[in-house]
């Protein structure tokens, strides 16, 4: 899978997951050896992102891995919780 179609995949499956879509925000950061993808979505959204004990957030991180396992590249998703009152 392309950087973008991962990409892409990772956008579309936090806006499923979300009530407020619209709020999602998805920054991706190119390292040598790794691809960080920054998640800031609405504060009501917040744990339904992360999912109880943190359940749904790890689902989402091993789809990445296993994806970023065939590029020989490491992916990490980061929620960020910087969200505007």
């Amino acid at each position: 899978m392309a950087k973008s179609n991962l990409t892409e995949w990772l956008r579309t499956t936090l806006e499923l997951l979300v009530d407020n879509p619209d709020a999602v925000r998805l920054n991706e950061i190119e390292g040598e050896q790794a691809r960080v993808y920054e998640v800031t979505v609405a504060k009501s959204d917040i744990g339904k992102v992360i999912g109880r004990n943190g359940k749904t957030a790890d689902s989402v991180r091993w789809i990445l891995y296993a994806i970023a396992g065939k590029e020989r590249k490491r992916s990490v998703l980061q929620i960020v919780d910087n969200y505007q009152d």
